[in-house]
Parts: C-alpha cells; sequence; structure tokens
C-alpha cells in the first residue's frame, strides 16, 4: 500500500508533516519501537511507529531518523500522547533525510494503525500471490516450466509469511519451502499425515486444524476438483494415496480470499502429482510386464531380456542389472466390494520411497533430484499390488539379508498414518521376499513374498509385514491352519490358566510365556519376572497341573509354544 493510502484515511487520524513529495512510497510492513538504534529488526519499508521514549534532547533526533533513513523504512509516524507536539528538531531531521513524518493524534491507538497496515498488507500480497499461483498452474499444465510446487511454497513463505509443506499420505516429505530455517520439524510428517487420513475417513471439512506440540496446523486435502466436493466415488478408493498440504497457521478465522488462495495452491500441487504419475506409467508397464512373464512360466532368458531393459530406466547410469527383490501387498476393506489393486499399488510406491533413501533399500538416487519411488516398479493385479526393487548395493551371498527391504522395519514409520487411514474397517499386509541374483530366481521370490504376506495377514491388527526369514521356521505353517483347528487347540492348552488367571490373578500365562522365551531355565526366568526360583517353580506346577502337561517334555512345551503364537 502506499503512503497516501495511510493519510487519506480518516480512522487513522495522521496529519503530514513532511514530506509531501514522498507519499507514493510503498508500506511493506509496521513497526512499534521507540529504541534509540532499531535498525537491527528493520529490513526496510516499514511505517515505524514511536511514542518518543528514546528523545532525551533535541540532539538524539538526527541520529535516530538517520538510522531510520539508511534501513529504508518508508516513513515515521510519532505519537503525540506523552510529549504532546512532535518537536520541530525531529521534523527537520526528517526534512533533511527525505524521510516521511507524520503525527499520530493521541485518541488513536498504534494497535488500531498497526491492525490496519497489516491487514491491508496482507490483502494485497495475497492478491499478488494468486496471480503469481495462477500463473504457475498454467505453467505447470502446459510443461515443467514452472518449476514444481518447491515455488510456490517459497511464495507463500516470502510474500504471506506462511510455512508450508506438501506430505504424502504415509507423512514422507514430497515438497517444502527453500528458505533456511523452513524445514518440517522432526517427525512431525506422520503425525500430520496420520491426522489428516483421520479427518478424510470421519468426513470432516477441510481445512482441518490440528494441534502437535505448542503449534497449529492447517491442512488441506491435494485432490483433483480443489475444494468442491469430490466424486461419488467411495473415499477409500484414494484415502491411502491423496497428498495432503500443511500450513503453519491456524485458518480458522482467515478471510475467504486466503482460503482460496491455499485451495489454488493445493490444485496445483495436484498437477504435479498427475505428472509424476503419468511419469511413473513406463516403470509400472515394466513392472506388469515382467510379472507376466513370470506368472505364464516364461523362460528365463525372456525374463532376463525384460530385466535388461528395466535396468536402466530404474538405475540409469548403472551399466548392469542389479539384483532384485519382490513385495507384495494388499490393501482390504470389510464388507466392500472395493478394487484394491490401484490402492495398493499407489500405496506400495510410497511405502517404498520411505524406505528408501540415500543408502536405503533401492540404493543410492539415480539422478540429481530422483523421486526415491522413481527407482521402484510396481504392478498390480487383481486385488495384489506387487514391487519390483532394485538393489544395486553389494548384497549378502546368503539371501540378502544384510542389505535391501527389511520386512520388520518396511511398516514401522508409516504404521500411525495408515491405521488412521484404514479407521477400523481396512488392513494393509506386505510380504517381502529375501534378493535374487538372476531371472531364474524371480518366479521363487514372487512366490515367497506372497506366502510371508500371507504370514502377515494371519496376524492380528491393521497393518502387518512379513519377511522371507520368518518363512525357514513353523510361523509358515500357522497361517495355514484352519480357524476351528487353531481355535480348539489353543482352548484346550490355555483357556484353563486364563480362567484361573482371572480368579486369582496369578500371571500364569505371562508366567509360562517368559518361561519358553527362557528356554525352560529357571534362573534366567525368574531373574527376568524378578521372582523367587521357589515362586517361578510354584508356578509352572500349577501350570502343569491345570493342563495335565509336563514342562521338561520337549512335546508339551512345543504345544505350549504354538499355542501361544496361534493365540
Amino acid at each position: 500500500m502506499r503512503l497516501r493510502a495511510l493519510l487519506d484515511t480518516d480512522a487513522l487520524g495522521l496529519r503530514l508533516l513532511g514530506g509531501e513529495d514522498e507519499l507514493d512510497r510503498t508500506v511493506r510492513g509496521v513497526m512499534t519501537t521507540d529504541l534509540r538504534d532499531p535498525s537491527r529488526y528493520l529490513s526496510g519499508g516499514e511505517l515505524v511507529l514511536t511514542g518518543l521514549a528514546w528523545r532525551r534532547d533535541a540532539a538524539d533526533s538526527e541520529p535516530f531518523v538517520r538510522i531510520l533513513a539508511h534501513a529504508g523504512v518508508a516513513a515515521l509516524a510519532a505519537g503525540e500522547a506523552e510529549l504532546g507536539d512532535v518537536p520541530d528538531d525531529l521534523v527537520a531531521a526528517c526534512v533533511r533525510h527525505r524521510l516521511p513524518l507524520f503525527a499520530v493524534h493521541e485518541s488513536v491507538a498504534f494497535a488500531t494503525i498497526t491492525e490496519h497496515v497489516v491487514r491491508q498488507v496482507s490483502g494485497e500480497r495475497a492478491g499478488d500471490l494468486a496471480a503469481v499461483v495462477d500463473r504457475h498452474r498454467r505453467m505447470m499444465t502446459s510443461g515443467p516450466a514452472g518449476g514444481g510446487p518447491d515455488v510456490v511454497l517459497d511464495l507463500l513463505g516470502s510474500d504471506l509469511d506462511l510455512r508450508a509443506w506438501v506430505l504424502s499420505p504415509t507423512g514422507r516429505l514430497v515438497a517444502g519451502p527453500k528458505a533456511a530455517g523452513a524445514a518440517l520439524p522432526g517427525g512431525l510428517g506422520a503425525g500430520l499425515a496420520a491426522e489428516h487420513l483421520a479427518a478424510v475417513r470421519s468426513g470432516r471439512r477441510a481445512p482441518n486444524r490440528v494441534t502437535l506440540g505448542a503449534q497449529v496446523y492447517s491442512l488441506f486435502p491435494v485432490r483433483t476438483g480443489g475444494r468442491g466436493p469430490q466424486a461419488t466415488r467411495d473415499v477409500r478408493e484414494t484415502v491411502l494415496s491423496d497428498w495432503l498440504l500443511a500450513v503453519e497457521a491456524d485458518a480458522g478465522d482467515w478471510p475467504e480470499e486466503r482460503l482460496d488462495l491455499l485451495y489454488g495452491v493445493a490444485q496445483l500441487i495436484a498437477v504435479e502429482r498427475d505428472r509424476r504419475d503419468a511419469a511413473r506409467t513406463v516403470r509400472r508397464r515394466l513392472a506388469q510386464e515382467v510379472l507376466e512373464l513370470v506368472q505364464t512360466g516364461a523362460a528365463p532368458a525372456e525374463i532376463a531380456a525384460r530385466l535388461r531393459v528395466a535396468a536402466p530406466v530404474l538405475l540409469p547410469g548403472l551399466g548392469a542389472a542389479p539384483h532384485w527383490q519382490v513385495v507384495v501387498a494388499r490393501v482390504e476393506w470389510d464388507g466392500a466390494g472395493l478394487d484394491g489393486g490401484p490402492a495398493a499399488q499407489a500405496l506400495l510406491e510410497e511405502v517404498l520411497a520411505d524406505a528408501a533413501g540415500p543408502t536405503g533399500a533401492a540404493g543410492p538416487a539415480s539422478s540429481p533430484g530422483a523421486e526415491p519411488a522413481d527407482r521402484i516398479a510396481v504392478a498390480h493385479t487383481g486385488e495384489e499390488a506387487v514391487a519390483l526393487v532394485p538393489l544395486p548395493a553389494v548384497v549378502s551371498e546368503h539371501d540378502g539379508s544384510e542389505t535391501g527391504v527389511q520386512a520388520d522395519a518396511l511398516l514401522a514409520a508409516v504404521r500411525e498414518p495408515l491405521t488412521a487411514g484404514l479407521d477400523g474397517d481396512g488392513r494393509v499386509t506386505l510380504g517381502v521376499s529375501a534378493a535374487v541374483h538372476s531371472a531364474e530366481g524371480l518366479r521363487g521370490a514372487l512366490e515367497e513374498a506372497r506366502h510371508a504376506r500371507r504370514v502377515a495377514a494371519a496376524r492380528p491388527g491393521p497393518v502387518c509385514a512379513a519377511g522371507h526369514q520368518e518363512l525357514a521356521s513353523h510361523v509358515l505353517l500357522l497361517p495355514f491352519v484352519p480357524d476351528d483347528v487353531r481355535r480348539a487347540f489353543t482352548a484346550r492348552l490355555l483357556d484353563p490358566l486364563r480362567d484361573y488367571d482371572r480368579r486369582h490373578r496369578a500371571e500364569l500365562i505371562p508366567t509360562l510365556e517368559a518361561f519358553l522365551d527362557c528356554d525352560g531355565s529357571w534362573t534366567r526366568c525368574a531373574t527376568r519376572l524378578h521372582l523367587h526360583v521357589n515362586t517361578l517353580r510354584y508356578r509352572v506346577g500349577r501350570i502343569e497341573q491345570l493342563t495335565g502337561r509336563d514342562l521338561s517334555r520337549l512335546e508339551d512345551k512345543l504345544d505350549f509354544f504354538l499355542a501361544l503364537r496361534m493365540s
């Protein structure tokens, strides 16, 4: 806004004392000070308000005005509440330095002027930024010349003082401002994504405001159609794949214009999401072709030829085909006829991108600025998504367990947001194969990953994963035990102990678990449970008495172990 506009606003009670020729200066902000040297707090373009407490005598005016002029402030406004008329020495100093000077009537509070200036300046900046966003949207629609969402997020920070980030549904940082100090605080991504997914599943109207720590964030969905209602499709089809825009501010009292601006930014980011999905088409097609060859029993030479095509696309510059891992995922919803394949495909790309990193599961970045998911090919068949993950790093000669995707860590960082998105009526299960060194091993890796996913599906909880290491133990057998057999077996062994625990609070079940975990060692088990050995012997004796089993026999130990695992 211009100084002239301030002078023309009667409610502000400003009277011009000097600087008639400078009234077209632009005001970029407002600052109130009574410091003798406020230069460290000035960046240029401010209207400085002062009550003149810094002035002891006439000699103080010249250095004070000189400091303001050198800092590039727009004007000085001096209050008349304390000293009455503004001193002549201050008027003369402002004239010498060509600094416009206003007198503020004693009936007008500085807060009134501050609020007016901030409101006007913010409105003008929002209008300017809206034009930039619109221009940027058109540029991004026709090609990548706009520079991506990072540019708009930088504009939000520089012009509206809003820090904002784009996050995946798992909380992975997709884009953020480049300014110093604008990084997303550590660990907040998953929490913000969880809050967003919970709000979407509950049907709350966006933007959703949440408080994490002491900071309020406003969450905007990133989807085609922007602010309008979603299409009639079930929200569960996209809840685990849509991005979100997280803004470090409380949007509850924002004017409609600013809300519209942020929805425009969200629409702009949706364009970028569509472009990235389109760019993944080639990788998805390669994965689909390899998957079909493997499932139809094609010759290893034909599969190897496809892998040689896929390797340069996923990892340009390697010069040699890497080792591969297979990850299988499934998204299932209770009582719904939804096609979970596409959702599982998009989710698996995000989960594997979370697991990847500079030295992560998928190895080093293939090119500067590459998305981690750009090094992973994911296909889907029916309700199942299948990922082909290249491993350029050196892999263990035995089973690849030293590097690559690890099932036990794969979902650790994303369990919170995924659970919120599933909202009690859905499940995500994943299985991970060992690394294979050639096309001949790929079919076995696919079957291994599918077996591991079935093992994960037999476990309780909405988000589960299992790895190839577990397929060489009794764990492989448990998912395929019929439910009625499972219930009968566990009830016969454990129900007497549970009933006794409920009546007497004897903790026989925890004692049994600890005893087996300590391989039947009385000393180690007593130490773990903080019990005297005689007390432990009494509890084990009670277990044997109630069940008719002998915990010194290997067969009975094994039966109890399996019952606990299946319960």
